[in-house]
């Protein structure tokens, strides 16, 4: 029979694991590899006013989806005041509101952000015309001066703004430009030249991150609406660039902060930079939608950690399978070492060996005993079963006594599985003889710690968890190792004499 079912069967799976755990990583932002760190930024606003004695409304315009940041916390602290957040017209605004306040204020805004790839620019509806620009008469006739300068260099909104960023910051700016600079900011007039051109415009701010920084302010920049989407500028230098440690606070809209039954107000924003587990952040981002509408992380923690232990199980039967096929060990029976790993996780490999091996032992000591009385099956096995659990309960209180907590955890044994062991073990010893006995016993004990080192690997416990679609792979091993028809290793060692004595 054609084996390319299998191998389709097998390539399949694998494309289908890694583009769901490819998938994840992009949207979910899980690390693929354990004890990875990412870095975010604490940021902190905090504004400061008078109030007058009565009503006070604060209202202060912060971050939603910068460009290369993502907010995942925020919070205010302002004692006896309401906080809200008020989203309007992609506006959005914290606000404070108490019914009385006298006397000095200080209220404080904090947000957790991380850095992530920053997207393609999104295109954005026109804006309405700019608003008409009146000038004194001395600057009128400098504005007129530098702007038909500019505009016989330029050809698009882009590059007007260029342009005029040159003239206004060379060394020596001229007298237009000095004029205009001596009652207006570089931004202020920047944007009124802008919009004298008939360019839309709008003033944003920035903060820039730098760690353990306190009482920063914003730094100015203006966004040029051109070809459907805003091109941000810093006038201060020209740049197209938004730098990567610069996060937009502040797009146009009302005033960064508005204060109702205050005066003397001002914003200072202070940062401090933290370092995070890359696991730990992407669970703290996660909402129970979309691609992580499934993800095993939702769920209560008792089913967690039962799920964290069963999708180890591929990885263990894959174990089992290529030791039994490939390598040629025998073992009793197929699911038995895979059993005897998991215990080996919740007792540790040493203490678990001992604790199996004395459980079995006195086991097939008491069957010897048992098939004496001429039992039938099903009594034998049910009395194992009970010798099992007083011989569990024995070790548990021994354990206990003698201050190893090792006893205590080797109910996780299955017993019924034990019991069986412990009768099929009996009939191998009557039909076969102790030395098969051993064989099978002992095959089963080495895959079981070969499993059991695969198991406790930091890496496959982080991917079989976090990226459940991955044990889809040990699957298409399966069915591969599945389809060999070879020799095994064992038989390669024992018919090596045949090869010694070839011709």
């Amino acid at each position: 029979m054609s084996r390319m079912p299998v191998y389709l069967i097998a390539l399949v799976l694998v494309i289908i694991a890694c583009s769901l755990a490819l998938l994840r990583h992009a949207r979910l932002d899980i690390p693929f590899f354990p004890g990875q760190q990412r870095s975010l930024w604490l940021v902190e606003a905090r504004v400061d006013f008078h109030a007058e004695g009565g009503e006070v409304t604060v209202s202060l315009d912060i971050p939603d989806s910068p460009p290369g940041f993502r907010v995942i916390m925020e919070q205010a602290a302002s004692p006896g005041y309401g906080f809200s957040i008020i989203e309007s017209n992609g506006d959005r605004r914290g606000e404070w509101t108490i019914r009385s306040a006298s006397g000095s204020q200080t209220l404080y805004y904090k947000a957790q952000v991380v850095a992530v790839e920053r997207s393609g620019e999104d295109s954005a509806d026109p804006p309405p015309p700019p608003a008409g620009v009146f000038w004194d008469e001395p600057q009128a006739t400098a504005a007129d001066h530098l702007l038909a300068r500019a505009l016989a260099t330029s050809s698009t909104p882009e590059s007007l703004a260029r342009e005029l960023i040159k003239l206004l910051t060379a060394a020596d700016p001229g007298q237009n430009a000095a004029l205009l600079l001596s009652t207006h900011s570089l931004v202020e007039a920047l944007d009124m030249l802008l919009r004298q051109a008939g360019v839309p415009t709008r003033l944003s701010r920035g903060l820039v991150l730098e760690d353990a920084r306190r009482r920063q302010q914003l730094v100015p920049l203006i966004e040029v609406y051109s070809r459907e989407r805003w091109v941000l500028f810093d006038p201060a230098t020209g740049s197209q660039e938004l730098p990567r440690n610069l996060l937009l606070w502040y797009q146009g809209g009302r005033g960064l902060l508005d204060v109702e039954g205050g005066s003397r107000s001002g914003v200072s924003f202070s940062m401090i930079e933290q370092t995070v587990p890359a696991l730990e952040l992407a669970r703290a981002q996660m909402s129970p939608t979309g691609f992580a509408f499934f993800d095993i992380q939702h769920l209560p923690i008792e089913e967690q950690s039962m799920f964290k232990m069963l999708l180890l199980l591929p990885v263990a039967a894959l174990v089992v399978v290529f030791m039994r096929i490939l390598v040629g060990l025998r073992t009793s029976g197929t699911f038995m070492p895979i059993l005897i790993a998991l215990a080996f996780i919740q007792t540790s490999l040493l203490p678990g060996l001992v604790s199996f091996v004395a459980i079995v032992a006195l086991g097939l000591l008491i069957r010897a005993y048992l098939s004496r009385l001429n039992l039938l099956l099903v009594a034998r096995i049910a009395v194992l079963v009970v010798v099992v659990v007083f011989i569990i309960c024995f070790f548990s209180v021994l354990g206990y006594r003698i201050g190893l907590n090792t006893g205590m955890t080797i109910t996780f044994f299955p017993m019924i599985i034990i019991a069986w062991t412990i009768e099929r073990m009996s009939i191998l010893w009557e039909e076969e003889g102790y030395r098969e006995v051993l064989i099978q016993g002992g095959g089963s004990l080495i895959v079981a710690v070969f499993a059991y080192a695969l198991m406790k690997w930091p890496l496959i416990n982080h991917l079989s968890f976090n990226f459940p679609e991955l044990n889809l792979i040990p699957l298409a091993l399966i069915l591969l190792v599945g389809q060999y028809g070879g020799y095994r290793l064992t038989e390669l060692w024992r018919f090596r004499a045949f090869e010694n004595h070839a011709p």
